[in-house]
């Protein structure tokens, strides 16, 4: 007895395996000036679609990394301060896709060393 194998018709579903979806990777565009006080600097780093819980910033004297996610992106920006910042005093907020931030430039040490002239 010969066994007879089913004829697969057009319409027969097709196991699918799934598979990762790769994040791409943006530098999100940023915009970054002098307060109008000349205390500091604000900032807005535009990241799309991310989620507020994904997003990280992070500042130290002369720089800041900022890093956001969604479904299908991930964006990660760093950037290099001319002078340096108070980390301590940043302050910011993120709404409809635009992370604002506020900084204040770090007081100066002014250490002044006393010369003997001859």
């Amino acid at each position: 007895m010969t066994e007879i194998e089913p004829k697969k018709s057009d319409t027969d579903v097709q196991e699918v395996k799934e598979e990762p979806i790769t994040k791409r990777i943006y530098s999100p565009e940023f915009t970054l000036c002098v307060k109008d006080d000349s205390s500091g600097y604000t900032g807005e780093i535009y990241l799309p679609g991310a989620d507020r819980d994904s997003i990280r910033l992070k500042l130290n004297e002369s720089y800041l990394l900022v890093s956001g996610e969604t479904d299908r992106v991930r964006y990660m920006r760093s950037f290099g301060f001319d002078c340096p910042i108070d980390p301590e005093t940043a302050k910011a907020t993120y709404k409809e896709g635009l992370l604002g931030f506020t900084v204040d430039f770090k007081e100066p040490e002014l250490h002044t060393v006393d010369v003997d002239i001859e």
